[in-house]
Order: C-alpha cells, then sequence, then structure tokens
C-alpha cells in the first residue's frame, strides 16, 4: 500500500522507511486495523497549506488508543489556557501492561547507589530501553505536531522485524505537541490568511502566552506549567536513556542538522555521554543518508554549550539529550529555494560544500512541510532501532555514567555545595532548594549544627553533595562557571562568537542566593529530603504588623492583602520597629492574615507606631504589542502573576489616547528597541521576521507602534508624576525620548574590546535608596544586551540618582567579560526625575525570563511607588 503522494515527491514516505529503516520490506498487514493520519484528517501529514489543530489530534490519538494494544494515550493535565498535554506510551502490550515496572528499572539504573550488582545486572536484562521524544514546542516550526501523527501510526501500523524489535526492546514516550496552546493558535492564523498575500505571516503574538519562542529556556527553573509536565518525565517518573527534540530552523542552509553537537561543549557532563550522542547521530545520520535524504548535517551548526532547554540540559542529568532541526518552508506553504540562495557559513559548516559531516548537499527547489515531516519520521525511527538494537549496552551505559559522576564528585575539588540557614532572603533560599528537587537532585537538610571548612553552620542548612548521578548539573546549577575563550569561540579576525543563549546558568547566583563550595566531606545530623519544604508564616497578636522587605516574598503577601482591601504602607525611614522598605499592614481580619502568611511563607510580626510610612495602592501598567510579541514582556507578566501584581495590559490605542495618569501610576516597558515600540522596525511596518526564512507581509491590523503621539503621550505621563520604568534595551528610549543627560558608553563599541554574553557581574547597590530597599549592598545581576550607564554633565544633575554600579575590578562572577575597563565604575541602575514624575532605567536584567530573583527588588520597588 502506497500513500498519496504529493506535488514534486518521488516516493512516498513508506518506501522511504522501508529503504531508511529496515533492509526488509515492511509487513503492513496490521495498517487495515489502524486509521492512517491521512484516513483520518483527509490529508497527509504535511500536506500544502494543511495543519491540523491540536483538538483533532487528540481525537486521532484516543482512536488509536481504541485500534491498537500498543498504544496508551496518557493526559498530564491541562495546558496553561487548559488545553489537553498529552505523553503517548507506545511499546509493545507485554510492556505496556507492566510499564510501572519498566519505570521504576529506569530510575534505579539511573541512580543506582546502594542496589548491589546482581540486582543491578537482573534489571539491565529485564528492562527496557526508555527513549522520550518530543515535538512541537515551538509552534511556528509547524512541522513538529503533524509528524507526531506519523510516527505514531508507523510504530502503531507496522509489523515488519525492525518495528517488532522496536516495540519489544523499547518503550517510546512520543510527547507529540509540548505547546498545545500554541499549535491551535498557530493552525488557525495560518489557514485564517491562506490564499491572501498574508499567507505564512507569523502570528503577531507569543505563541506560548508567557515565553513565546522563549518556552524552551525554561529547562532549569520550570516556570510554565508544560515545563513542569515535560520535567516530570524526564528528571522524576521516567529518567530516560535517550531523548531528542525535534524543532526547524532557517531555510536556506542544511536541510537537517542531527547529532552530535559541535564545539564548545559545557564542562562536567560525563565522557561517555558525548560519546552517546556521536554513536546515535551516526546512526539517524545514516538512516537519512540510506532514506535518499539530501543535506543532513551532523556534528555542525548547534554547539554543546547552549541554553538549560531539554536538549542542552538533559546531558547532565546523564540522559543522552540531542536535537534535530530542519530547514523550514513558509509555515505549511512552499518555499521555493534557489540554488545561489543556500549557504553554509554555520559551525563546522563554513561553506556549502559537501564535506565529512554533509556529504550530500540539496541542490535547491521546492521546500514542503512534507520534506521536513518524513525527515522527522526517520529520524525519530531511527533513534527508536538503534536503542533496540543495543539496549543492554544503552541501559549498562546508564549506570556507568551515574557511577561515575557520583564517584567524580565524592573525589572533586568540591564534595559538596551548603545553603547556608543564614540568609539575606531565606525564603528564596528555600525557592532555590524546591526548584533544584523539580530536577531530583538530591539534598539533605541540617538537623543540627555543624563545622566545615573553618565555618560554623547552623541547624537548617542544607548540603547538595556532589556525590550523586547529577553531580555535573549540580555544578552548572550551583559553582561558578566560565565560558571558553579560545579557537572554538571566536571568529578568524579575533572577535568573540556569541554563545547560543547565555554564557552561564548559574542558578544560584541568578537567585542571590549564598552557596558555599566545600572540598571537604560533610559529617553530621543530615536528612535527605523526600518532599519539597513547605515554610508557613506566622501571625504574631495585634493589629498592626511588620513584613520584612528584604524578603521577595513580602511583595507578594503585600500585593494579596491589598486585594483583600486591608491596608498596607512602606516605612520610609529607618526605626526601632521597621527599615526602609519593610511592609507595614494595619487591621485586617486575622482569617486573612493567616491565609496569606501560610501562602507565602511570610511572619507578620506585631509593631507598634510606625512614623515614616507611604500608603500603598499602585497602579500599574506595561506595555504590550505585537510584531510577534515581546517575550520579556510575556515573562515579565508571568513573574508579577507569581507576585500577586495587579496590572494592565496597555496596548498602541491606549497609549495613543492620553491622559495616562488618571488610569496609572507606573508604566513598564519591558527590554524591547525604540523602533519595535514606536513603530518603525521591520516586524512593525508590515514584514515578519525570519530566521532566514521567507518574510512574508502582516495583515495591517496587526502592525503596531504607538508612534510620536505615544511618545508624546508618555512624556505628559511622566510630567504628570508617572513612573515610566525601562529595561534593557527599552532605556535607550527613555534616554533619548527624555533627552536624559545619560550615555550608554558601550554603545558601537566593537565586540574585541567589549563583549560580555549572559554573565553575572557583582555590583554595588545603594541600598538607602528607595528602588534598592530590602537589596544587600553588595550583589550579582544578570548583564544581558545590556547598555551601561553614565551621568553627564548638566545644570540638574541633582535629579539622577545612580542606584546600582558595577565594582572598580575583578567584576565577572560567571560567565564570560572582555573589556572590563569598560563597567568599572560605571552605573546599572539610573533614576531620573522629569517634571514631576521620574524615569527609571534599569540596565542590567532584574526580571529575566523569571529567573533572576536576586535582583526582583530591583523591579518590584520601582512598582510599589
Amino acid at each position: 500500500m502506497q500513500a498519496k503522494l504529493l506535488p514534486g515527491l518521488a516516493v512516498s514516505l513508506v518506501s522511504i522507511l522501508a529503504v531508511g529503516c529496515s533492509s526488509l520490506a515492511p509487513k503492513l498487514a496490521a495498517q487495515a486495523e489502524v486509521t492512517s493520519p491521512e484516513e483520518f484528517f483527509g490529508h497527509a501529514m504535511g500536506a500544502d497549506r494543511k495543519l491540523a489543530r491540536w483538538d483533532k489530534m487528540i481525537e486521532y490519538f484516543k482512536l488509536l488508543e481504541q485500534e491498537s494494544d500498543r498504544l496508551e494515550v496518557v493526559d498530564m493535565g491541562p495546558s496553561t489556557e487548559g488545553t489537553r498535554f498529552l505523553m503517548l506510551m507506545i511499546s509493545s502490550p507485554e510492556n505496556l501492561a507492566r510499564a510501572e515496572r519498566l519505570a521504576e528499572i529506569s530510575r534505579t539504573l539511573a541512580d543506582p547507589r546502594g542496589v548491589p550488582e546482581t540486582e543491578i545486572e537482573s534489571m539491565i536484562a529485564e528492562g527496557k530501553a526508555v527513549v522520550v521524544q518530543t515535538l512541537g514546542l515551538h509552534s511556528s516550526e509547524v512541522a513538529g505536531t503533524q509528524s507526531g501523527a506519523q510516527i505514531a501510526w508507523d510504530m502503531l501500523s507496522r509489523d515488519d522485524e525492525e518495528t517488532r524489535r522496536i516495540l519489544d526492546e523499547t518503550v517510546l514516550l512520543l510527547l507529540p505537541n509540548i505547546n498545545p496552546d500554541g499549535g491551535n493558535w498557530i493552525a488557525d492564523w495560518y489557514h485564517k490568511w491562506v490564499g491572501t498575500e498574508y499567507e505564512g505571516a507569523g502570528l503577531p503574538w507569543l505563541y506560548q502566552t508567557y515565553a513565546g519562542h522563549d518556552n524552551n529556556r525554561d529547562g532549569d527553573y520550570m516556570n510554565l506549567l508544560e515545563a513542569r509536565y515535560i520535567g516530570k518525565v524526564l528528571y522524576r517518573d521516567w529518567k530516560p536513556q535517550a531523548y531528542i527534540d525535534h524543532h526547524q530552523m532557517g531555510s536556506y542552509g542544511a536541510r537537517m542538522v542531527v547529532p552530535p553537537y559541535s564545539e564548545p561543549i559545557r564542562p562536567h557532563a560525563d565522557p561517555l555521554l558525548w560519546r552517546e550522542l556521536s554513536w546515535y547521530g551516526a546512526h539517524i545520520a545514516y538512516k537519512l543518508e540510506a532514506a535518499g535524504k539530501k543535506g543532513i548535517l551532523n556534528y555542525g551548526q548547534y554547539p554543546g554549550w547552549g541554553h538549560f532547554g531539554w536538549h542542552w540540559i538533559t546531558p547532565f542529568h546523564n540522559i543522552a539529550g540531542m536535537l534535530t532541526e530542519s530547514a523550514s518552508a513558509t509555515m505549511a506553504t512552499p518555499l521555493f529555494v534557489q540554488a545561489d540562495q543556500l549557504r553554509g557559513g554555520a559551525r563546522n559548516f563554513p561553506e556549502y560544500e559537501p564535506q565529512s559531516n554533509i556529504p550530500s548537499l540539496w541542490e535547491g527547489g521546492w521546500w514542503r512541510i512534507r520534506d521536513i515531516v518524513e525527515m522527522q519520521v526517520v529520524a525519530a525511527r531511527a533513534l527508536q532501532d538503534h536503542a533496540a538494537r543495543n539496549r543492554e549496552t544503552v541501559l549498562r551505559n546508564m549506570v556507568r555514567k551515574a557511577q561515575r559522576q557520583t564517584e567524580r564528585g565524592a573525589n572533586g575539588d568540591v564534595r559538596a555545595y551548603v545553603i547556608p540557614a543564614d540568609q539575606h532572603d531565606q525564603l528564596t533560599a528555600v525557592k532555590l532548594v524546591n526548584t533544584l528537587m523539580l530536577s531530583d537532585i538530591e539534598i539533605q537538610v541540617a538537623e543540627s549544627q555543624f563545622r566545615v571548612g573553618g565555618r560554623v553552620y547552623e541547624e537548617g542548612s542544607y548540603v547538595v553533595s556532589m556525590a550523586q548521578p547529577k553531580m555535573g548539573l549540580v555544578r552548572n546549577l550551583l559553582g561558578r562557571t566560565f565560558y571558553p575563550d579560545n579557537t572554538w569561540t571566536r571568529a578568524r579576525d579575533g572577535s568573540p562568537l556569541r554563545p547560543y543563549d547565555s554564557s552561564t546558568h548559574t542558578m544560584s547566583e541568578f537567585m542571590g542566593v549564598q552557596v558555599d563550595p566545600v572540598a571537604e566531606n560533610i559529617t553530621g545530623e543530615l536528612r535527605v529530603l523526600d518532599n519539597s519544604v513547605k515554610v508557613e508564616g506566622s501571625v504574631a497578636e495585634g493589629t498592626r504588623h511588620r513584613l520584612d522587605g528584604r524578603l521577595n516574598a513580602s511583595f507578594k503577601a503585600a500585593n494579596q492583602l491589598l486585594a483583600k482591601g486591608i491596608a498596607v504602607s512602606r516605612a520610609t525611614e529607618a526605626s526601632e520597629s521597621a527599615r526602609p522598605g519593610d511592609f507595614i499592614v494595619d487591621g485586617g481580619a486575622a482569617d486573612d492574615l493567616r491565609e496569606v502568611a501560610t501562602a507565602t511563607g511570610v511572619d507578620f510580626v506585631a509593631v507598634g507606631e510606625v512614623s515614616a510610612t507611604r500608603e500603598l495602592n499602585p497602579r500599574i501598567a506595561m506595555y504590550r504589542r505585537y510584531g510577534g510579541g515581546n517575550m520579556d514582556e510575556g515573562w515579565t507578566s508571568l513573574l508579577l502573576e507569581q507576585f500577586s501584581f495587579a496590572f494592565t495590559s496597555l496596548k498602541d490605542d491606549a497609549i495613543k489616547a492620553g491622559n495616562l495618569n488618571d488610569s496609572y501610576d507606573v508604566i513598564v516597558l519591558p527590554h524591547d528597541s525604540s523602533a519595535g515600540m514606536i513603530g518603525a522596525s521591520d516586524e512593525q511596518t508590515g514584514r515578519g521576521r525570519g530566521r532566514g526564512r521567507r518574510r512574508t507581509p502582516v495583515p495591517p491590523e496587526y502592525k503596531s507602534g504607538f508612534g510620536r503621539e505615544g511618545v508624546d503621550a508618555l512624556k505628559a505621563f511622566v510630567k504628570g508624576g508617572g513612573t515610566l520604568v525601562t529595561i534593557g534595551g527599552a532605556t535607550a528610549f527613555g534616554i533619548t525620548e527624555f533627552e536624559l543627560s545619560v550615555r550608554n558608553t558601550i554603545s558601537g563599541v566593537p565586540s574585541t574590546e567589549f563583549f560580555c554574553p549572559g554573565s553575572t557581574l557583582k555590583v554595588e547597590i545603594d541600598n538607602a535608596d528607595e528602588l534598592a530597599w530590602g537589596m544587600p549592598k553588595q550583589g550579582l545581576a544578570l548583564f544581558w544586551q545590556s547598555p551601561v550607564f553614565e551621568i553627564g554633565s548638566s545644570r540638574d544633575s541633582e535629579r539622577y540618582r545612580r542606584v546600582v554600579t558595577y565594582g572598580k575590578r575583578d567584576i565577572l562572577q560567571s560567565g564570560w567579560l572582555v573589556g572590563e575597563e569598560h563597567l568599572s565604575n560605571k552605573a546599572a541602575v539610573v533614576s531620573a526625575e522629569y517634571g514631576e514624575g521620574e524615569v527609571v532605567l534599569i540596565g542590567i536584567r532584574a526580571q529575566h525570563r523569571a529567573q533572576t530573583h536576586g535582583t526582583y527588588k530591583l523591579f518590584f520597588n520601582a512598582l510599589m511607588r
């Protein structure tokens, strides 16, 4: 039986799989019993200008579950917007019947400490290779979810020797759409414009409610609901031996990039892990070549040091975490690519010419979503095939990696990290502990005082031993990290090559939590935490209470109290009863106070009269635009919701209407370009963005930008007493449009002289300033595409305040810094009076991706005016 051919395709998907994935012709006797995607949807997966919605996909998978005993559909819960999030368990009926036992074996082999060798050998003999594959994370990369239906049907309908081996020897955990909300939005948007000049235009708003494209940057903090589902499968419930995430990329290079990664690699993974990526990747590339697919690149383009999303963080869980990237069409619209448009220029692929890691080149022509589907199906099956053929080796390697990493940690220069009980913000330290536990990192709590490294640690301190299988993850999240500066990270002219995302992901530094590396073994009364730490605040007797302004959670408590109509103010001067920035709560029903204390962990301390206070009732708005949305605005919205801030999303028309002081006290401009906000950039003037993909006009009603009219309205707002908070790149708008006597000293400086990509830097903080209330005097801040400020000479310089300043020397804590002298003693956060109001310039990324807890208060204080 041959699937329908689309125009321009010479072979069917079935014949491709027959050549690429088995030396035997597939026996499709079982196919008649299982409904094909084409029969169900009325078109082949990857048909031109056709995208199946996720709700129909759910119907299809449930039908397959009824028709096949090889599939179990697991509903993991609702997505952010209430869509169902599914996992497909695909294996033999016998394996599915004992899935819990197979999961137990997989978990045990991932952490075999204390398990007798004979039992380990027995489990290797009994266990199956567990592989997780995910699709649809980036919803504009539309092929993935369509491929999911094809991959599932292929596994359920075929009955050849290879398929039976895959089903018998592996458990495939297929997550066919890990951003289901965006999948529906993109499908609806695309179909709305098919046949018009706007066909293939990008979605004007974020395709994940909060993160958009950044939803793959959440494998460590797991702020997003969907991320918590994925982390549950990968890190805790199953702990697979292999994982692959299928993506798309630009249109004018290789047709598909497969494992392994190129250089540089991030340190502290087991060396066997990197060998496994080459091992799997070679088989995937081989199968694609055997299937007649051209333009397959491995060991190229994507480095081994990337962000801590799923495929880049899993190696530090000892999981062979991999990535495929396929060249894109224009969503589901075919794209014609001329031969002279094809180019190299990627890592390990300098020219568009054959080489050992891309021996056959695609020569151009029509490129379709169906081409992508076919490649992803072959790649997905090849990974399962390799795991099936090498089941025992795959399982034994998992044990080896765990044992070797545990041994390295036990004998390394750092034996443990201690999180002292005494912290500037103890509740954020608990948040750090609970976040690490989401990754199944083993943490112990001290039940009595102990001494190590010449220091005494109090009861309640936490210990993260390096003698555990995930020591590489611990080292990267808690230890100082330095991005390599070498041949792999410099261009031929000596200019530094930007890392793929950040040059450090040191969680403790981002969160502002003191963590001490210890070079000795720790002895004492230590108890392993079985569950996350729950802190419930207390409420003292009295009618007036103080909340500690040093705690991020106190802002959440204050906002929840305000929502209940309870009066809250802030202390503005130091006294016996309060510090500047402490929250003062007057009255309130006892039950309401206890509810908030329980929810936030904040203690309500009874106080008497506090003389100098300022009542709080902030009216907050944040600018939201089209142009594909603004990821920093999305993440900041999530952060504000996490801390119970009431706020309004402010769009262009509302800004241009003026009279903003009537409704708002504070307006936030998240990280963005001035052109993006005012409306002069490509994405705002009718051209869609593209990462090497064809650009398509945007419908006029979705063009964005508040124009000069909006600029004037914002200036009037600040003159009238409002506060304008600008973050990152948006500070340039504040400086230019408000004609502030501030300049960005690194503007125009070449990267050979100054370069600092996503690094934590040491800063001095004026915590007597109301913008820094509750902050320590010294801290760490995330430099991420940040400006560096210098206040110019002017007759009104008293109207400017330097709140945060970079140190004089030794500024880098973690990451990569070239040209420290350009930061020395320069300002990172500045406030400028303007009329009766204020423009706040936050150059650092104080609220980045809802991760940088250590600098949240610099942002929160600007809102609580």
